[in-house]
């Protein structure tokens, strides 16, 4: 019997797996040819402004008036209409950027107008709340990334980062930008290093008999290669590049975070939010939550989103290839018993 159904699973897997090919062709075919319909669209997103100050103070409020009782209840309603009807100007505004970096950092195209908005109506009252999440990744992107922040600094405004969860290399580079970072008890901060790793396939090449031809100009224009045969001289100029980019590294953390021991921390380590105060990597611990519950108290906090616009073919791919993800999946989970 199980070998039976053994069987019938294993041919309904197949059918299963076709149909799924099939759909997911058909699918690809449209969104080219959505994608196709659309280059003549253009592909800028929007800006999100949204006044987050009213949504905090409620928050807290309803709290307050869940928990009180009988007549002191309907005295907190009274005072909290009061203060809500004769409150005065608040003292500025928090403006509130969200930044959750890839490896790429292709956020940094919605980060830039992000702050190029910022800039164009916040005056030197105003502060910055950046939420910073990032593992780090490619040297230029997350340069750029940092040099987007620097520009708030530049023009006088306080730049705050929160780190809930991590900020290491690239990362960290952003972070400590910052007037000041504020970090979550168990939030990953540090990584202040630089690696590289390439795959060589010479020996593999060379076992079937298979040649590869590589011409440059210039002595260092290829030092590594994945494909052709590495020397001892490409190596040794491949590690100073990589030690001329630690260098620069430690050098920007070190003009940003003038107190910081960089020679103990650049070791590329990372440490947790208590760990990472005592090595000065940062200067408090606590949560972006409570940033802005602090904020709100004096001030309006406003958050700036640049969102782009996604074409509908990758949209349509995106849903094809969760579909399929989803399939694959629930059938695997219920064939697992033969």
């Amino acid at each position: 019997m199980m070998d039976i159904l053994a069987a019938l699973w294993s041919d309904y897997g197949v059918f299963l797996l076709k149909t799924m090919t099939i759909v997911f062709a058909l699918v690809f075919v449209i969104g080219m040819v959505a994608n196709a319909a659309q280059r003549q669209k253009s592909s800028e997103g929007e800006l999100q402004v949204d006044n987050l100050t009213e949504g905090l103070r409620d928050t807290v409020n309803d709290m307050r008036l869940s928990l009180a009782s009988g007549k002191a209840k309907k005295q907190l309603a009274k005072t909290l209409k009061k203060n809500k009807e004769g409150k005065g100007e608040p003292k500025g505004r928090l403006f509130v950027i969200d930044f959750k970096g890839s490896i790429d950092a292709k956020e940094v195209e919605c980060l830039r107008k992000e702050v190029t908005a910022i800039l164009g109506v916040a005056d030197k009252q105003d502060e910055v709340l950046v939420k910073l999440e990032s593992p780090g990744g490619m040297v230029h992107g997350y340069g750029l990334a940092a040099a987007q922040l620097k520009r708030l600094r530049d023009n006088d405004l306080k730049v705050t980062i929160a780190v809930d969860k991590v900020a290491a290399s690239g990362g960290y580079m952003m972070a400590c930008v910052g007037h000041e970072i504020v970090s979550a008890p168990f939030a990953v901060v540090g990584s202040i290093g630089v690696i590289a790793q390439i795959p060589n396939f010479h020996k593999v090449l060379k076992k079937n008999d298979i040649d590869f031809e590589q011409i440059t100009a210039g002595e260092y224009k290829r030092t590594l290669t994945m494909f052709g045969e590495n020397t001892d001289k490409g190596r040794e100029k491949f590690k100073e590049e990589i030690e001329g980019i630690h260098t620069m590294f430690k050098k920007f953390v070190k003009e940003n975070r003038d107190s910081i021991d960089i020679d103990a921390v650049a070791t590329g380590e990372v440490w947790y939010g208590q760990e990472a105060l005592e090595k000065g990597l940062v200067d408090r611990i606590a949560t972006s939550d409570d940033l802005l519950l602090d904020a709100v108290k004096t001030k309006d906090v406003i958050r700036v989103r640049y969102k782009q616009k996604v074409k509908l073919g990758e949209k349509i791919a995106q849903q094809a290839t969760t579909a399929v993800e989803r399939s694959l999946m629930k059938w695997y989970q219920n064939s697992r018993f033969y």
